[in-house]
């Protein structure tokens, strides 16, 4: 027997991990004290923020010093991008990025563009994947950060990181990475692949909202311009009093992903690709988007012909997914990651965003795959009546004399 509903869209979100949760109580009933105060209270609270500063730091293979707490991903993205630009302006006043990042960073270049920066977005292929050719070419003597997603949040695609830090490296051009869907599901090593500003979230990885961090390297060329004015906590880069409860849930879900981080690829991978086999076999018309091979298997962004996304989530009330990403919902126009990888707006609207995670189970998925078959093939065979129906009635007849 199957739990209705069922949860299949841990892109937009997790579960928080019993885990993570146990470790957060104390920091919300007795470990109460404010980390910054010079007492016992608040030597508790600081102690516990520091212990999840180095878990969050070894997940990366980091130094715990070079680890700044934000309030999640979108933060840290701004932070990095808007900082570092401002910090090396006006000696250096061009970004490049990839037009199929997050929102958070797509609209944190387009605000440096109109105070005057110099952006270049760049394209990717149908895979979903940018030209390191075309990224070396694009960077000048004026460019100071390469900002490129690590798995994009819709389709899955990972980005060959490496290669990217490599290039900036030898063009002595900082990197950021928003890493948000990354961390805890690909390994990742900040100094083997040359990077010097990762962006994280909490609530990602089975941990709480309303938390995140931000990966610093140490000897970057320059520290990014604090966006916030204050106390000066976080090395002056993020004032205001930190959460030591959340502080403790990310640093906890951090060190449960290094330690599970391949058993959870196993199960989600098994998962995926058993769903992913059914629904191919299962129907005509469906289409994978982004990379097949260089991609996260958690997130199966698939097309259906003919059956809209929207529709599909009205049909299968009982299964969570998405028809697109839940950080930029309300807009009418078809997603721009879909739209870059050659997508045009009809098969956009066709396209659902299945997500797979830690808690996801067999039953769960048999259950989904099944309901998804049916309720595409009855929107299918509606369309084709439709269909039918249209060339009988628009077909030109002869006019009787």
């Amino acid at each position: 027997m199957t739990d209705l509903p069922i949860y299949l869209d841990y892109q937009a979100t997790t579960p928080l991990d019993p885990r993570v949760l146990a470790e957060m109580m104390p920091y919300l009933t007795t470990k109460f004290g404010n980390p910054h105060s010079n007492h016992s209270f608040g030597w508790e609270a600081a102690a516990g923020v520091e212990i999840a500063r180095k878990n969050v730091a070894d997940l990366i293979a980091a130094a715990p010093e070079d680890i700044i707490f934000t309030s999640g991903a979108t933060e840290s993205n701004n932070l990095a991008i808007k900082g570092m630009a401002y910090a090396l302006y006006p000696l250096k006043n061009h970004i490049i990025t990839a037009v199929t990042e997050h929102t958070c960073v797509l609209e944190s270049c387009a605000a440096l563009k109109k105070a005057g920066f110099d952006v270049t977005f760049l394209p990717v292929d149908k895979n979903g994947l940018i030209d390191l050719a075309q990224l070396d070419q694009a960077i000048t003597a004026k460019t100071s950060l390469v900002s490129i997603m690590a798995v994009n949040n819709e389709i899955g695609v990972i980005q060959d990181l490496k290669s990217i830090g490599k290039i900036c490296k030898r063009k002595k051009v900082i990197f950021h990475t928003d890493a948000a869907q990354a961390v805890g599901k690909i390994a990742l090593d900040v100094s083997a692949m040359n990077i010097d500003l990762l962006s994280i979230s909490g609530h990602k990885i089975y941990g709480p909202k309303g938390v995140g961090a931000l990966y610093l390297r140490p000897n970057a060329n320059i520290q990014p311009l604090a966006l916030f004015d204050g106390g000066g906590q976080e090395r002056g880069l993020r004032s205001g009093t930190i959460a030591p409860a959340l502080c403790a849930g990310l640093g906890a879900a951090c060190k449960i992903a290094k330690q599970d981080m391949d058993k959870d690829n196993d199960h989600v991978r098994n998962l995926a690709e058993r769903m992913k086999s059914a629904i191919f076999d299962g129907l005509d018309g469906v289409h994978l988007n982004g990379s097949e091979k260089q991609r996260y298997m958690g997130n199966l962004n698939l097309v259906f012909e003919g059956v809209t996304g929207d529709a599909l989530i009205k049909e299968l009330r009982n299964i969570a997914f998405s028809a697109g990403s839940a950080c930029s919902t309300g807009r009418a126009e078809p997603s721009h990651v879909l739209t870059a990888i050659g997508l045009d707006k009809t098969q956009a609207d066709c396209c659902v965003r299945i997500g797979i995670g830690r808690m996801t189970t067999d039953q769960e998925i048999n259950y989904a795959t099944n309901h998804i078959i049916d309720a595409v093939k009855k929107y299918a065979q509606g369309f084709n009546l439709i269909s039918s129906l249209r060339q009988i009635f628009l077909r030109p007849h002869k006019l009787c004399c």
